[in-house]
C-alpha cells in the first residue's frame, strides 16, 4: 500500500521547516514507481489527511493557535514581532498573511479618501452610547472595504488641559464617559471582524515633547482615572493596545513591566496585542521583557540580530515569552476569522453613503451650544433675509485636527455651502473673505454685516487652507506633536468683537479639540455653538442647528475654564513657561473634580449644553438588589415645543473613607429622546464596585459603607434631585473589579 505523507500531521519531528521536508516530497515521487507492476490487490489510494488543525474551522481556537505556534521556527517568530510600515510581516509557508493597519480614530484614511467622521471628543460630547456603536460598525465597514484587518483606534488619553494638541481625538476629561464611549465604539468595529486598538496606553494627556517628557502620577490617580478607559476597552474585548510614546515614572510605557504585564495582562486580564507607538522603542530587552508584543513601524529592536543573543544559549529572554507575543497575535487573528475568509469586501463601497449618513448623525448628535441669549437660535427662516458669514473657517469645510487622525474624504460641505443650500433663494448669503493678518471687519462689508438678521463668525484652528498634507508643509495649529495655544489664532478675538459691535445677532461657531479663552469677547457675543472637529458633513449638521432643522443635544465632555489658572492642572502641565513640568499633582482631582474641591465656578461646567426645548427631571429613586448594586430611577419630561434629547447624569457622593476623595463623582448616565410633552422613566444601574476607590496599600480597589448620596441632573454643577441610600459592610474587606 502507497500512502501520501501530511507533514503537518508529525508533531514530534517536523516542524513544517522547507529542509526537513525534501526528503518527504522525493519519497512521494518516488513511491508509486516502486509499486509499479504490483498486482491490484496490493495498490490502492488513500484518501487525503485531513487538514492541520490550524487550518480546520471547528477546531477551537486555542488549539488551532497552539497547532500553529508549534510550525513556527524562531526566526519566523522574531520577524512576527516587528512591522512592515503599515502592515504585520507574515509567513506566506504557513500560509499567515501580513494583517493590514490603518489609522482610524476620525476615518480609514491610510489608503485614500474615506469617510471623515466627527473627531473623538464630539463623539464624546454626544453622550450617546449607540451612537458611538454606530460609528465603530461605521468605521469597520469603511475598513473591510480596504482589506484593513487592524484600526488604530479610539484615542482614550484624558483631557488634563484645553491645549493639549491631540485632545480633538480622545474622549473628554472623565474616565467613565471615556471608558463607555470608547467601549461602545469598540464592539462595534470589532462586529465587522476588524480589530479595535485602545490608545495611547498611558499619561499621553500632553504631546509637547511626548517623547522624551516624564509622566509622573501617583499609583491610585493612574487606577481610578487614567487607566480606567483601557480597564473598560478590555472588558469590551478589544483587541489591540497601544503603549504611548512617553516615559510613565521614569520608564517608556513600551518597556513597561508594571504598566503592560502586571497591570494590563495581569490585573486586567488583557489577552491581545499590545503594539508600540511608531517609533518609539528604545531597548530589545527592555521591550521583551516589559510586554510589548509587536514594534511598529519595523524591527528596529525586535530583530534577529539584537533578539537571538538574548534568547540563545539559556539567555534572559525565554522562548516562552517570545511564544507569549505570537500567541497573542494568533489569537487575535483567529478570533477575528482572518484565516477564514478574505478580509476586503468588494461589495461595500469605499465612499459609501451609509458611512457618510452616520458622520452626519455624529455631528448633529454632539455639537454644543453653549450660550443662546436672547433665544437668537434657532433662526426663523422666514424673518432671515440676509446672512453675513465671516472668519476662514466658513469655507472650505473644517473636517479635523491634524495629524495621523486626519483623513481626506471623497467630498465635505462648509459652513458656507450648507448654509446658502439651507436658505436656498430665501434669505441672501453674503461671505466676508478672510485675509491673512486681517483683524476687523474691511470696510467694504461693515454695513452689510450691521444690515444682516444674523451674523455668523467662523473661528478656532485648523482650517482647511492649513491641512496641505500629512503633517505639512504648513501644518494645522492644533494636532498631533505638539501643544496648541489657549487664546484663538491672531486677530480672530479682535473680529468677533468687531462683528459683535456692529450686529446684536452675531453667532460665534468654534472649531477647537477644547477650551479656550473667552475674555474680552464672549460677553459681547449673544451665542457660542462649539462645533468642534465634525467631520466631512460638518457643515451642514451646523446649519441645521442654526436653522432649528435639528435640536442640539451634545454636552461639553470636560469643563470650561474662566481662566486657564483656574484648572486643576496649572502648574503642572507642561508650557513654554515650564516645559517639563508635567507632573499630575492634582491627582484624582481632574477636571470637574478639582473645580468641586476648590469651589471654583467654571465657566461652563462639565456636562453642560442647551437646547431649544426644556427638559424637567423628577421622581428620582435608588432601589438596591441583593448584591448591594443599585438601580438609580428618574422620570424625564420635555416641556417645550420641539422633539429633543437630554442627557441624564448622576453623580455619587460618597462617604468619609480617610482618603482624600472628590466630593462627587459622575457615575451612569443616559441620553433620552423625547417628543414635547413625552416622559420617559430612565433606569441606571450602578454597581457596587462602580462606587469603590483605588487603596494603594493593599493595590485593591476597596468600598466604603456608609451613607451615600445620588445626585441627579443634566451637568455637574446642575443637580437639583437627591437620592440617599446606604452600603452595608462587604463580607470580604475589599474587592477587586475585573
Amino acid at each position: 500500500m502507497v500512502a501520501f505523507y501530511d507533514p503537518y500531521w508529525n508533531k514530534q519531528h517536523m516542524r513544517g521547516h522547507p529542509s526537513q521536508l525534501f526528503p518527504l516530497f522525493i519519497l512521494a515521487i518516488l513511491a508509486p514507481l516502486f509499486a509499479f507492476g504490483q498486482s491490484p490487490a496490493r495498490l490502492s489510494i488513500v484518501p487525503a489527511l485531513p487538514p492541520a488543525p490550524y487550518k480546520n474551522l471547528q477546531t477551537p481556537v486555542e488549539a488551532r493557535v497552539a497547532d500553529l505556534l508549534s510550525r513556527l521556527t524562531l526566526n519566523e517568530k522574531i520577524a512576527m514581532l516587528a512591522g512592515a510600515g503599515m502592515t504585520t510581516r507574515g509567513v506566506p509557508r504557513l500560509g499567515i498573511p501580513p494583517f493590514k493597519m490603518s489609522d482610524g480614530p476620525m476615518g480609514a484614511r491610510c489608503y485614500g479618501p474615506s469617510t471623515a467622521y466627527p473627531n473623538g471628543v464630539i463623539l464624546a460630547a454626544s453622550w450617546d452610547i449607540n451612537h458611538a456603536l454606530a460609528v465603530g460598525k461605521s468605521l469597520g465597514r469603511d475598513a473591510r472595504a480596504r482589506g484593513i484587518h487592524i484600526l488604530l483606534a479610539p484615542g482614550m488619553n484624558l483631557y488634563r488641559a484645553p491645549m493639549c494638541g491631540r485632545n480633538f481625538e480622545y474622549l473628554g476629561e472623565d474616565p467613565l464617559v471615556a471608558g463607555a464611549i470608547a467601549s461602545a465604539f469598540i464592539r462595534g468595529v470589532q462586529s465587522q471582524g476588524v480589530a479595535a486598538t485602545a490608545k495611547h496606553f498611558a499619561g499621553n494627556e500632553q504631546d509637547a515633547s511626548r517623547n522624551n517628557l516624564n509622566t509622573e502620577v501617583d499609583d491610585r490617580t493612574l487606577h481610578e482615572l487614567y487607566l480606567k478607559p483601557f480597564q473598560m476597552a478590555v472588558k469590551s474585548g478589544v483587541w489591540c493596545v497601544m503603549d504611548s510614546y512617553n516615559p510613565l515614572n521614569g520608564v517608556h510605557s513600551t518597556q513597561n513591566d508594571w504598566l503592560n504585564n502586571i497591570t494590563l495582562k495581569g490585573e486586567f486580564g488583557f489577552k491581545g496585542v499590545v503594539m508600540s507607538d511608531w517609533s518609539s522603542c528604545y531597548d530589545t530587552y527592555g521591550m521583551a521583557m516589559g510586554g510589548l508584543d509587536l514594534e511598529m513601524p519595523t524591527g528596529r529592536f525586535f530583530n534577529e540580530k539584537l533578539l537571538l543573543p538574548l534568547i540563545n544559549n539559556s539567555g534572559p529572554v525565554k522562548q516562552a515569552i517570545i511564544d507569549d507575543k505570537i500567541t497573542r497575535q494568533l489569537r487575535m487573528a483567529f478570533s477575528m476569522g482572518w484565516f477564514d475568509r478574505p478580509q476586503l469586501d468588494s461589495s461595500i463601497p469605499k465612499d459609501d453613503p451609509q458611512s457618510a449618513a452616520v458622520a452626519l448623525d455624529g455631528a448633529r448628535d454632539g455639537i454644543v451650544l453653549l450660550k443662546n441669549e436672547r433665544n437668537l437660535l434657532p433662526l426663523d427662516p422666514a424673518k432671515t433675509k440676509k446672512i453675513v458669514v465671516l472668519g476662514r473657517h466658513a469655507d472650505p469645510a473644517v473636517i479635523g485636527g491634524d495629524g495621523s487622525s486626519f483623513t481626506y474624504p471623497f467630498h465635505s460641505i462648509s459652513t458656507l455651502q450648507a448654509l446658502k443650500q439651507k436658505a436656498g433663494a430665501s434669505a441672501e448669503i453674503v461671505q466676508v473673505p478672510w485675509v491673512a493678518g486681517q483683524n476687523s471687519v474691511p470696510a467694504a462689508f461693515v454695513e452689510q454685516v450691521r444690515a444682516a438678521d444674523a451674523a455668523i463668525v467662523c473661528v478656532g484652528f485648523n482650517d482647511q487652507t492649513e491641512m496641505k498634507t500629512h503633517y505639512g508643509p504648513v501644518p494645522g495649529t492644533e494636532g498631533e506633536g505638539r501643544d496648541r495655544t489657549y487664546s484663538l489664532p491672531t486677530g480672530e478675538d479682535v473680529l468677533i468683537r468687531s462683528v459683535a459691535a456692529l450686529n446684536p445677532r452675531t453667532v460665534v461657531i468654534l472649531n477647537a479639540g477644547g477650551s479656550v479663552a473667552t475674555d474680552g469677547w464672549l460677553e459681547k457675543a449673544p451665542v457660542l455653538l462649539d462645533a468642534f472637529y465634525p467631520g466631512q458633513e460638518g457643515g451642514a449638521a451646523i446649519a441645521e442647528i442654526l436653522f432649528g432643522q435639528t435640536n442640539p443635544s451634545g454636552k461639553l465632555p470636560f469643563t470650561w475654564e474662566k481662566r486657564w489658572e483656574d484648572s486643576p492642572a496649572y502648574g503642572n502641565y507642561p508650557t513654554p513657561e515650564k516645559p517639563k513640568a508635567n507632573t499630575y499633582k492634582e491627582g484624582v482631582f481632574l477636571g470637574y473634580r478639582g473645580f468641586d474641591k476648590k469651589g471654583t465656578t467654571p465657566l461652563f461646567p462639565f456636562g453642560y449644553g442647551l437646547s431649544y426645548t426644556a427638559f424637567d427631571i423628577s421622581n428620582a429613586k435608588v432601589v438596591q438588589d441583593t448584591n448591594q448594586d443599585i438601580e438609580v430611577t428618574a422620570t424625564v419630561r420635555n416641556t417645550g415645543a420641539r422633539h429633543g434629547a437630554e442627557v441624564i447624569q448622576i453623580y455619587i457622593e460618597p462617604p468619609n473613607s480617610g482618603a482624600p476623595r472628590p466630593i462627587r463623582e459622575l457615575k451612569a448616565f443616559a441620553k433620552v429622546t423625547l417628543n414635547p410633552g413625552e416622559t420617559k422613566t430612565v433606569p441606571m444601574h450602578i454597581s457596587r464596585s462602580d462606587l469603590a476607590y483605588w487603596n494603594p496599600d493593599t493595590r485593591s480597589w476597596a468600598v466604603t459603607p456608609g451613607a451615600y448620596t445620588a445626585r441627579i441632573g443634566d451637568s455637574s454643577r446642575n443637580l437639583p434631585l437627591k437620592a440617599p441610600f446606604t452600603l452595608p459592610p462587604d463580607s470580604s474587606s475589599h474587592l477587586t473589579r475585573n
